[in-house]
């Protein structure tokens, strides 16, 4: 059970919880909040902010591959302190930018900090320390980003209507400082590339390993390439969902409520589904899993196609968080299960650059095609055929996807 994870793991599945809730700071929706804000004090226009905010997104991807890697080579407790005190800098720099480039310096320190590093230490932690357990971990580590996008809106909406915004990032920034590196170095100070997980009654280590491939071996691979379009499927559609939420409900006719409230159902699915997949994971691994994972998504977008009640916008926002949810421990765990746990940092490093990349990507194509004249229903008819596409690689290639094994020496 979940409770008995916890209570044999609690130091470092804590870890991930927390570091996944401190990750919020840099996610989208996080600093979304301040958006009206930021433009009104540096008077630049949505589509400015949107082009900064794209470039600096694209920077953090392309660093985060070489960052990320680190965590291979460092002791955890130091890597995960140095994370700690780069997100407390991007704060402060944050509540003091005054013009176009340091906003775009300021977001992209909070994007690599936060949506990239803080999210990548804790996946990578739980993914490597566990093996027999490592979906229930997971679920558990995921639910500290779903607080965070549960409680943080109404909190900074809330401390908005009578404190400045610099003045809550300096608080933000205050709060990192004071409790995290303490947290981090009581937490993980004796996790090492080699702790394992606590499990009672099992002692016996087989002498059958999974091969760890380092990422150079990773790149060369054409399985790799075969699981790529199918696991960002879902950051890239949802990414594109949610930036133009207003061009559907207009399409659509639901009303400017319809999204907003059917995200209240999408974090309940997402937050449901972490639990249930994390049990799946463990019982049927996360390749056997694999081809269902954007079913629900699939199912999603057919609806958007032929269907325009209003009651249709909670459906297709719940179907979306089933999917997001499976993602976030599925695809977690996947890497670590195909391709060992040894390199696993500097392989998740280039998988998180890659996801990132997808998001940057999804609102230019997505634009792009609303500025052509496309309509929801033809947009919506595109990302089903790349799903359907991406479905029939991974099982052309599902039988490629078991682990080497080799023998311990």
């Amino acid at each position: 059970m979940i409770i008995d994870t916890i209570r044999s793991n609690f130091k470092i599945i804590i870890f991930g919880f927390v570091f996944t809730f401190f990750s919020c700071i840099g996610q989208s929706f996080f600093i979304g909040l301040f958006n009206s804000e930021i433009r009104s004090e540096l008077d630049i226009s949505h589509g400015e902010f949107g082009t900064i905010y794209a470039v600096a997104t694209l920077c953090s991807s392309a660093t985060i591959i070489w960052l990320g890697k680190k965590i291979d080579e460092f002791k955890l407790v130091n890597y995960s302190i140095s994370v700690v005190i780069l997100l407390f800098f991007a704060s402060i720099f944050f509540s003091f930018v005054n013009g176009i480039i340091f906003l775009l310096v300021g977001i992209f320190l909070l994007r690599l900090s936060g949506q990239g590093l803080m999210a990548h230490t804790a996946t990578t932690t739980i993914s490597r320390y566990f093996e027999k357990r490592r979906g229930k971990a997971l679920s558990f580590t995921w639910l500290g980003m779903s607080l965070g996008e549960f409680l943080l809106p109404i909190l900074i909406v809330y401390l908005l209507t009578f404190v400045h915004w610099r003045e809550i990032w300096t608080q933000i920034g205050i709060l990192v400082l004071i409790f995290l590196p303490f947290f981090s170095y009581y937490t993980v100070k004796n996790i090492n590339i080699s702790s394992r997980e606590k499990v009672e009654g099992i002692n016996k280590i087989s002498p059958i390993l999974i091969k760890s491939w380092k990422r150079s071996e990773v790149i060369k691979d054409i399985k790799f390439y075969s699981l790529l379009p199918y696991v960002l499927a879902c950051p890239f559609i949802i990414t594109g969902i949610v930036i133009n939420q207003s061009f559907i409900i207009e399409s659509k006719h639901w009303g400017e409520f319809a999204i907003a409230q059917g995200f209240m159902l999408y974090s309940v699915f997402t937050v449901l589904t972490l639990f249930i997949s994390g049990f799946l994971v463990d019982k049927f691994t996360s390749v056997k899993i694999l081809p269902y994972l954007n079913l629900p998504m699939l199912i999603s977008l057919i609806i958007l196609i032929f269907f325009d009640h209003p009651f249709t916008a909670f459906l297709f926002m719940g179907l979306l968080g089933i999917t997001n949810g499976l993602t976030n421990v599925l695809v977690s765990s996947l890497w670590a299960e195909i391709y060992g746990v040894n390199h696993l940092g500097s392989i998740r490093a280039l998988t998180g650059a890659l996801m990132v990349f997808s998001t940057a990507l999804a609102t230019a194509t997505f634009g792009f095609l609303i500025d052509l004249g496309s309509s929801i229903e033809e947009i919506a008819f595109l990302c089903s055929l790349y799903v359907l596409v991406s479905l029939a690689i991974v099982c052309i290639f599902r039988k490629s996807y078991k682990p080497i094994l080799e023998e311990k020496t």
